[in-house]
């Protein structure tokens, strides 16, 4: 019976040491539990938005924030940007637009890259989505990217790379003048890894602005000092330019 005493202060020192352990970790973020848990279901999308007036007219804003071929040149974190497929002619300004898009972004040394499908409603809106995501735009509005595509597809057919299960930045343009122009931005995102949604938590809700603001700068780059492309009819610009 003498060594079951002498083993127990033995154990005593590191039961303590464990119990202390323990109680610090609670204090720190766990990415896997609840609903970051894959196991335990998928987290909801976060949505963040943000919106903008600019002193110019709609139509060649609209035609800036569609010229997704243009996003790395001006666009933080997009290393690469390129149309990878284009619509059928629309039925208002017989012009096509980007309906596909192969891009690449990056935070220093991590990169990741995916393909996001694109639906433009001509003059009004410039949705991208990924994912498992469908578009909830009306058939009729984008009936030019749905001819050619499978059953109508509205959906992003598994075009992404498995980083988010879902996808979505929506772009609104309306006219409030002549020379008035409200920009806002909806985006939704939700990570398949909850790796990225718990290293995201703090940079997440940036992201909407910082986008709007470089677009913001875009235009005024653009249009300042150019008045013919910033006075020029939609169905007149070609992405960023006059048509030739």
């Amino acid at each position: 019976m003498a060594a079951p005493r002498t083993l127990r202060p033995l154990f005593r020192g590191p039961t303590h040491r464990i119990a202390n352990l323990q109680q610090r970790r609670t204090f720190l973020p766990n990415p896997f539990q609840s609903s970051l848990n894959p196991l335990a279901g998928s987290a909801p999308p976060q949505t963040l938005t943000a919106k903008r007036i600019l002193p110019y007219p709609a139509a060649p804003i609209y035609s800036i924030v569609s010229d997704v071929q243009s996003y790395s040149s001006f666009l933080p974190y997009c290393q690469s940007s390129a149309v990878t497929r284009w619509s059928s002619p629309d039925s208002t300004y017989a012009r096509k637009w980007p309906s596909e898009a192969s891009l690449v972004v990056g935070w220093g040394n991590l990169t990741e890259s995916f393909t996001s499908r694109v639906f433009c409603v001509p003059g009004r809106i410039v949705e991208s989505i990924g994912g498992d995501t469908e578009t909830d735009l009306n058939a009729k509005d984008i009936a030019h990217h749905l001819e050619g595509a499978r059953d109508g597809d509205k959906g992003a057919r598994g075009a992404g790379n498995g980083l988010m299960t879902h996808l979505r930045s929506r772009w609104t343009i309306e006219a409030l003048g002549e020379n008035e122009t409200e920009v806002s931005l909806a985006l939704e995102f939700a990570f398949s890894n909850p790796m990225y949604t718990a290293l995201s938590a703090g940079v997440a809700p940036k992201v909407a602005d910082t986008m709007v603001k470089a677009f913001e700068k875009r235009v005024q780059t653009l249009l300042d000092g150019n008045p013919e492309v910033a006075k020029a009819e939609l169905g007149k610009l070609e992405g960023s330019t006059l048509k030739r």
